[in-house]
């Protein structure tokens, strides 16, 4: 344990931490905030190295992470969060890592399921995007329980990529848009970028304000390559995923909010010329 880690352990400490955080997300909830954002939560592996640890420690350590992240996400007014939980290619990895994470992901939506005061505390209706034929039965069985569980919320969204690619939503959304033409004559000029859309993954949820990534490495990984349009602002952030704490992500918060005040500002501005 690190001297910093050591102090966060004393009480006066603690509170004082949350007492900083409760302003600093008051702060936040003054101005612009996104309405939908994305994680790439990388860096897991890397941090068990680095602490020796097992890879199974480090993926749990970014659960735990994603706890504190998403409490701040919803406390500062964001509707829909998006994590990249599991990508399709992760089955490429060590049948014992593969294992591990899906027994982790069991074991973490059964907890809220359980113990679901988050969900219950923000209105969070859970989705779980991706590939549900690939997950094993056990794990559909959790992520089935959880998603019906909070599907009255409707007050914001999380949505779980597991296991998902950004080439498969778009290729999933292609095929159902074919078999769908099949069965009503639908002609093929009326298919457009909307269309295409409603058929992904993501087609209840609002544009993509912000994609975060950690751990340094700058690319999207097959995540959300649609969504991330001109309008969608991709932050590369050099640390790891359980390093990643809301201080930081409330910095990203912030500028983003600046940047947003002074686009609106700007708009505002041109709109009275025009009145002129």
């Amino acid at each position: 344990m690190s001297i910093i880690s050591w102090i966060r352990t004393f009480p006066l400490v603690q509170y004082f931490m949350v007492w900083a955080q409760d302003v600093f997300v008051s702060v936040l909830k003054t101005g612009p905030v996104p309405q939908h954002v994305a994680f790439v939560m990388d860096g897991n592996r890397r941090f068990a190295r680095r602490r020796k640890l097992e890879v199974r420690e480090g993926h749990s350590a970014g659960f735990e992470s994603l706890a504190h992240i998403l409490e701040m996400c919803y406390q500062v007014g964001i509707k829909t969060v998006t994590v990249y939980a599991f990508s399709i290619e992760n089955f490429k990895r060590p049948p014992v890592e593969v294992n591990a994470l899906m027994e982790i992901a069991r074991t973490k939506l059964l907890q809220i399921i359980h113990h679901g005061d988050m969900a219950d505390r923000f209105g969070i209706s859970i989705r779980v995007l991706g590939q549900r034929s690939l997950v094993p039965s056990d794990v559909l069985d959790a992520i089935d329980k959880s998603t019906e569980m909070t599907k009255g919320n409707t007050t914001a969204i999380l949505n779980i990529c597991f296991p998902y690619t950004s080439r498969d939503d778009i290729a999933t959304s292609m095929r159902d848009i074919v078999q769908e033409s099949e069965k009503r004559n639908i002609d093929p000029d009326t298919i457009d970028e909307h269309m295409l859309e409603q058929h992904m993954f993501t087609k209840d949820c609002p544009p993509l304000d912000m994609l975060v990534r950690t751990s340094g490495v700058e690319r999207l990984s097959d995540f959300m390559l649609w969504q991330s349009h001109q309008n969608c602002v991709v932050e590369f952030v050099d640390c790891l995923w359980p390093e990643f704490e809301p201080w930081r992500f409330g910095s990203i918060l912030l500028r983003w909010g600046r940047q947003k005040a002074v686009e609106y500002r700007k708009q505002e501005m041109e709109q009275d010329q025009k009145v002129i």
